[in-house]
């Protein structure tokens, strides 16, 4: 007979189980990963309380939803401040809510995961009641299930979810021998803004080292670690991920994982950390111990880029915010998430809201579409 149950510890549950589960081979939803965060303190101390779903039958993994407990909404890139505040000033809490993504990346994927070929839809259907069960018998404010792919996104708004949309930035491959050809899509002023920006780079002495796999040594963690807490306590306190979770990234997943580093005058300046998955380059992190210009832009755009190029993948994720990124060839691409909300009277009040900000999202993104660098949109 199928039941769910709480899992508080991934790390309780079978590797080899785990293999068995549609992921759409993301490693953000690798076994890896996920119980990588748990096992070295990432989510300690950063109100990510794990509390996933899973359906089992005879002990047998069929189903799997990560699932948290969130006291605030630091690290999701869906913003609700605003709910939060709303709640407040009306004498109720807000957290805590129930949150269905991955911790600290604003990436999209699966977040109803099925055992191969088993009953999909009526598995992820029984994962999203017991998410809502478990909202309503906690007395939960909210649940909140973030950048699902487009399958699970159907199965969440058939089950009431409340669709809201996000804006990240996407680079598209249109199978680019290289990264001029690249360039020699874009309108001429964009181009020649690219290669001086480049050049600059190139003429200040800086070497860069584009790492892969078993490339990358404890040594280069250790340096990047550095970049990557350094702009975490200059923007927003304590770093997320430890560097015992980098470098268990590193063993446990080398094909997915891609270091850039910056070297001037024999010593690392900068660095930039990836992962890609069959078809995508995820941009996640970047950090400096020397400010150059334009050297944000050489390894977290431009490198990645060449990289998606020469790897043949077909998109390259740089996340969240950062118009920016237009000008550099990335496409403002809307993202699903669903939410539901316990209150009858906030339902309603966050529901006439959504429907108002999903025509202001759209509208903002065909204002920016206006505005990529490409020849054949001019």
């Amino acid at each position: 007979m199928r039941t769910w149950r709480i899992v508080n510890d991934i790390n309780t549950l079978s590797p080899e189980q785990w293999r068995l589960l549609e992921t759409g081979n993301n490693p953000f939803l690798s076994y890896a990963f996920l119980s990588g965060l748990e096992r070295f303190d990432c989510l300690k101390n950063q109100y990510w309380q794990p509390a996933h779903i899973a359906i089992e039958e005879d002990q047998q993994l069929l189903g799997f939803m990560p699932l948290y407990i969130k006291q605030d909404s630091y690290g999701e890139f869906v913003f609700d401040w605003a709910w939060a505040d709303a709640y407040h000033r009306a004498g109720r809490p807000y957290y805590p809510k129930l949150v269905s993504a991955i911790p600290f990346s604003p990436v999209s994927g699966p977040r109803l995961l099925v055992r191969q070929q088993e009953k999909r839809d009526e598995i992820q259907n029984e994962l999203v009641r017991a998410a809502i069960s478990l909202l309503d018998k906690n007395r939960f404010s909210s649940l909140h299930v973030l950048f699902p792919d487009e399958i699970d996104f159907n199965t969440l708004i058939a089950n009431s979810g409340l669709k809201r949309l996000t804006c990240q930035y996407h680079w598209f491959n249109n199978d680019y021998r290289d990264f001029s050809d690249f360039t020699d899509s874009l309108s001429s002023k964009k181009r020649k803004n690219i290669i001086k920006e480049r050049k600059k780079i190139q003429n200040s002495g800086i070497e860069i080292e584009r790492l892969t796999g078993n490339e990358i040594y404890p040594e280069h963690w250790n340096v990047f670690y550095r970049f990557y807490c350094a702009t975490f306590y200059r923007k927003w306190g304590e770093p997320r991920f430890t560097q015992d979770f980098f470098q268990h990234i590193g063993e446990k997943l080398p094909e997915s994982t891609l270091l850039i580093l910056a070297k001037q005058d024999n010593e690392y300046i900068a660095g930039a950390f990836a992962m890609s998955s069959n078809d995508t380059l995820y941009g996640r992190h970047w950090g400096c111990s020397k400010d150059v210009p334009f050297l944000h832009f050489e390894l977290c755009y431009y490198q990645t880029i060449e990289h998606t190029i020469e790897s043949r993948l077909k998109k390259l994720d740089a996340g969240v915010q950062g118009e920016h990124k237009l000008a550099r060839g990335f496409y403002p691409v809307a993202m699903p998430s669903a939410h539901w909300i316990r209150d009858t009277d906030f339902r309603h009040a966050i529901k006439d809201y959504l429907n108002s900000e999903t025509d202001m999202l759209n509208e903002h993104i065909a204002m920016l579409k206006e505005h990529l660098p490409y020849k054949d949109m001019i």
